[in-house]
């Protein structure tokens, strides 16, 4: 499999692990279904200019299956248990928990999986590993307090890369709606300067089959949000995170928004590992790659894009 930054052997002070966990089994927890389409960035309006250096031009996939009852069973049962660590969100979403896989030893092996990564590469057409920074692997988010107000804000993630998962059952909640915009990023801030969202007609909610099926997303790419629930309905999703191997790729983790969200005891320390292997990785490159040349700002600026990260 591929990896980034493997996860850390203990969890950070003031974290311990759930008791009485079922260990995770990818024969009895996964199902892993290819999705019935997939639509690239092209398809949303972005330019070949708009995605040169990004992790993949894929945009969004369709709905796939990747637990099984049994796992989406478990999934449900987690999710309820780490709500007691319930955060807000800063004024997009009330209620998330962050940090989960250092909690819970199911969700972060479900989070790391080979098998998960290998399939989700396929989709991308590019490999792939589970996020450098474990803050943003299993992130849970639940319905707000009051009825029809918006479960997530219209957002761009945090992120490059990620899936997004249904934990409790998209047909009993009434609303709900994971839905994403079909358009560019640019596009949706224009509207929003205007004090507008994106129009009906170019909104796309796609139909989840069940708990535990999920969309692979181009999440710093695609603006998406979740719905309003209607009633006091129970609603809970899952996002995961994931980079591009290439680390000669552009860098579009946003990890400042997570200042004043995040721990900063993790963050910090996370933030710097991610740093270090996308700067390791293009240090390796230049070793191998920058010619013999007179020209010493070339040498320079290229020694300082390697480092750039860090």
């Amino acid at each position: 499999m591929a990896v980034a930054v493997p996860f850390p052997t203990t969890p950070p002070p003031g974290y311990a692990w759930l008791a009485d966990e079922p260990t995770f089994d990818p024969e009895r927890h996964l199902q892993l279904e290819e999705p019935k389409s997939v639509l690239s960035l092209r398809e949303l309006g972005y330019t070949d200019a708009d995605i040169v250096g990004k992790a993949t031009a894929i945009a969004a996939s369709a709905p796939f299956r990747v637990l099984s009852d049994e796992g989406a069973e478990v999934m449900l049962t987690t999710a309820r248990r780490l709500r007691e660590f319930v955060q807000s969100g800063g004024n997009r979403i009330q209620h998330i928990v962050r940090g989960g896989c250092y909690r819970s030893a199911w969700l972060r092996d479900l989070c790391i999986s080979p098998e998960v990564t290998a399939h989700l590469a396929k989709i991308y057409d590019t490999s792939v590993a589970p996020h450098p920074m474990p803050l943003h692997l299993g992130h849970l988010n639940y319905q707000p307090d009051k009825p029809d107000e918006a479960i997530d804000k219209w957002h761009h993630d945090t992120l490059p890369l990620d899936y997004v998962m249904m934990v409790t059952d998209p047909k009993k909640v009434s609303g709900g709606r994971f839905e994403y915009f079909l358009g560019t990023k640019q596009e949706a801030a224009e509207l929003a300067d205007k004090g507008k969202t994106p129009p009906p007609d170019r909104v796309v909610a796609p139909g989840f089959g069940g708990p535990g099926y999920a969309i692979v997303l181009h999440g710093n790419m695609v603006v998406h949000r979740a719905g309003p629930v209607s009633g006091p309905d129970e609603r809970i999703s899952m996002v995961n995170g994931y980079v591009a191997m290439d680390t000669s790729l552009d860098e579009q983790s946003r990890s400042v928004d997570l200042i004043g969200i995040d721990d900063p005891a993790m963050l910090w320390t996370e933030w710097a590992k991610m740093a270090a292997w996308r700067s390791g990785g293009r240090l390796a490159a230049l070793v191998e790659e920058l010619p013999f040349t007179e020209d010493r700002d070339l040498v320079v600026a290229r020694l300082q894009d390697a480092i750039d990260d860090a």
